[in-house]
């Protein structure tokens, strides 16, 4: 419930699906959220669900797909057969809601490329396996963009932007390394739409210190790189940007974690500060703690659209 922005009032089914395991396979149907992806400040890979654009702008709020998903266990490896029917918009603040770019984003009247619009039935195949020290996944996905491009349009006076989803096909990869204390991770695709055909990669490292001063708490640093061939002109939040970061885990009874990273833009001299933290209060709460502060430098950043959005957020989630 949001008092000034109704676009935020909203309720979805994030999951609610029927399934059925076998010796050798797995068949699930329903509504669910699936992830994929390895790095930390940007899910590259990740590409079935929608996002939820009301709840925060890092992309990790997804809604609830409709889809049939078919799982071969092999020796070799496990195989995703992914039907998805039935397209979900992504969601965006409205005109009073937080955080959002300077004009406003018109939901109600989407653009679609496919004639099927929202009921086109997009496909997906994904392979994992581990090999030795090394998570590997490859996938590929045929359908409607989940992030659009947007049509600027006149509506009685006032410009809008109207998003526009078009058919793509997009193919890419997920690696992580387990050496001892470090881990490796990559992640790339390649994506291929009616007006753009590029590669993107997140590439970094985390190094862990267990047992902090003698304790139970867990300390891991990491660095990470992101890269899109467009550039500037590809509308990316990551065309050329180093991000470094902390995670710490106390390993106590209330699950108490915090992540905290600074993500430099090397195009634009932009950067931001991003925390999230949780702890658990008895069996049923939970609260949260998020801190955005955004510092662009350039007026042809996409940054620069939240320029007075830096905030605190705090959650108490009741469980029942």
């Amino acid at each position: 419930m949001d008092q000034h922005d109704d676009e935020r009032t909203h309720g979805d089914i994030r999951e609610l699906a029927w399934e059925y395991y076998a010796d050798d396979w797995e068949l699930r149907a329903g509504v669910r959220k699936v992830y994929w992806g390895v790095t930390e400040f940007q899910h590259l890979v990740d590409v079935i669900n929608q996002t939820d654009g009301v709840e925060d702008i890092d992309g990790e709020d997804k809604l609830g797909q409709p889809m049939i998903n078919l799982s071969l266990v092999r020796d070799w490896g496990i195989v995703d057969v992914f039907i998805l029917p039935g397209f979900r918009e992504r969601t965006f603040p409205g005109e009073e809601g937080r955080l959002r770019a300077g004009v406003l984003i018109d939901t109600d009247n989407a653009l679609y490329e496919d004639s099927d619009e929202e009921s086109h039935v997009d496909f997906a195949l994904r392979w994992t396996h581990t090999l030795g020290d090394y998570d590997v996944g490859v996938h590929a996905f045929n359908g409607t963009q989940r992030d659009p491009t947007f049509v600027a349009v006149d509506d009685n006076g006032n410009t809008v932007l109207r998003p526009f989803y078009a058919q793509m096909t997009q193919v890419g990869v997920d690696l992580q390394a387990t050496i001892e204390s470090w881990l490796w991770k990559f992640e790339a695709i390649h994506r291929d739409t009616d007006d753009d055909d590029y590669l993107a990669s997140q590439a970094g490292l985390e190094y862990t210190f267990y047992g902090v001063r003698g304790g139970d708490a867990d300390l891991g640093v990491l660095v990470e790189y992101g890269w899109d061939e467009r550039g500037e002109d590809g509308g990316s939040s990551f065309q050329n940007d180093v991000s470094v970061g902390a995670r710490l885990a106390l390993n106590d009874v209330n699950s108490t974690e915090l992540l905290a990273g600074f993500i430099r833009d090397l195009d634009y001299d932009s950067l931001s500060f991003q925390m999230e933290a949780s702890r658990r209060f008895g069996e049923s709460w939970k609260l949260s703690l998020d801190a955005r502060v955004f510092s662009p430098d350039d007026e042809r950043d996409p940054l620069t659209a939240f320029d007075k959005d830096s905030h605190l957020q705090f959650t108490a989630e009741y469980y029942y």
